[in-house]
């Protein structure tokens, strides 16, 4: 039986967005599959803790976002049902979040996957060991016609496949390991293989290793509420900006993040360090503005940093030059003054 868990219904939808975006989150394996294991904790326990603190950040923080799980608690779902999800409710983005092992050694860090080929033995053990769930599937070579998941030979498929949103799940991809190298992570690149729960979903998609469970250090993270929130916390990071260059692509502005729980915030943000961070500023005055001051007409998520007892409101944020210009021709008819300015580790460059 199906059951699919709409946990976040829309509240409001941003200026020019025709239609709610929808991402659907699925936690790794479930049930009676475990995943991999470690000395003290499941690989499908900490799938499932990071997947519902994503969610809830994405659905605390987005009006026109629907947040939808493959499964909000223990439970087993087949391979191919995940991705059927996905495709019934015409998500836009699939985010496949799951932990990692090796039988040997001690390995850190994480990787984030997209569809395609393994090319190197190390991806295609990664892809074999989360293909494995199909073997508690019932049927599983009928449904799956004939693959064998610890057969290299049948893997071959995924080299004919053509994924249209590759590029869009490379880029996403990118972003989530550099949220995940923000907290401190060891960085493990983004990486290609033939995951099954991938193969059969229309949109961009990604797989996520979170880390290695068989590494007692790495478990004992992973398992702690303040790892789980960290690594939740990169992945949102990396939605946010996914979501932003969408509503870009849409022709709107970028969609207003936390409007609900905080409507203005006062910058630095440490969210880039070390990078170079556009803004544009729209308003200054000699005193703090209420969030639904007549100034700000009616804009959200507005940032604000004092300079020689000013108080300066901004609006958007990126490292990308060419989308904060972007983001400052759409406020010219509202801020005909509006200009860029930039930080870095938080201070302001002059």
């Amino acid at each position: 039986m199906l059951i699919v868990l709409f946990l976040f219904f829309p509240a409001q939808r941003s200026a020019g967005q025709d239609k709610v975006f929808t991402v659907v989150i699925d936690p790794g394996h479930g049930g009676k599959d475990p995943g991999a294991v470690g000395a003290t904790a499941k690989e499908k326990d900490i799938n499932l803790a990071v997947s519902l603190k994503l969610g809830k950040l994405i659905g605390d923080s987005y009006g026109d976002v629907k947040v939808v799980y493959t499964r909000d608690r223990d439970r087993f779902i087949d391979l191919n049902e995940r991705a059927n999800i996905a495709n019934k409710y015409k998500a836009d983005l699939f985010i496949s979040i799951h932990t990692n092992a090796v039988a040997k050694g001690s390995v850190r860090g994480t990787e984030t996957y997209t569809l395609g080929l393994a090319r190197t033995e190390e991806n295609l053990r990664v892809a074999m060991m989360e293909n494995s769930a199909i073997l508690l599937e019932d049927d599983y070579m009928q449904k799956y016609e004939g693959f064998d998941p610890k057969s290299s030979e049948s893997y071959i498929i995924f080299e004919f496949m053509q994924n249209k949103h590759m590029e869009q799940s490379i880029s996403f991809a990118s972003e989530i390991q550099k949220g995940f190298v923000a907290c401190k992570r060891v960085d493990r690149g983004v990486r290609q293989a033939g995951f099954l729960v991938l193969r059969k979903t229309s949109m961009p998609s990604v797989l996520i290793e979170l880390g290695y469970i068989s590494t007692p250090a790495e478990e004992q993270y992973m398992k702690s509420a303040q790892g789980q929130n960290q690594l939740a916390k990169a992945i949102y990071d990396a939605f946010v900006k996914y979501k932003r260059e969408y509503d870009r692509k849409q022709g709107g502005l970028p969609a207003d993040a936390a409007t609900s729980r905080k409507e203005i915030t006062e910058t630095p943000s440490t969210a880039h360090a070390g990078q170079v961070v556009y803004k544009v500023q729209i308003v200054a005055s000699n005193k703090k503005l209420a969030s639904n001051a007549k100034e700000l007409k009616g804009y959200k998520n507005v940032d604000f940093y004092v300079e020689n007892g000013m108080y300066k409101y901004t609006y958007g944020e990126s490292t990308s030059m060419e989308e904060i210009r972007t983001i400052r021709r759409n406020l010219i008819k509202d801020f005909k003054d509006a200009f860029i300015i930039s930080f870095k580790d938080g201070k302001k460059v002059k």
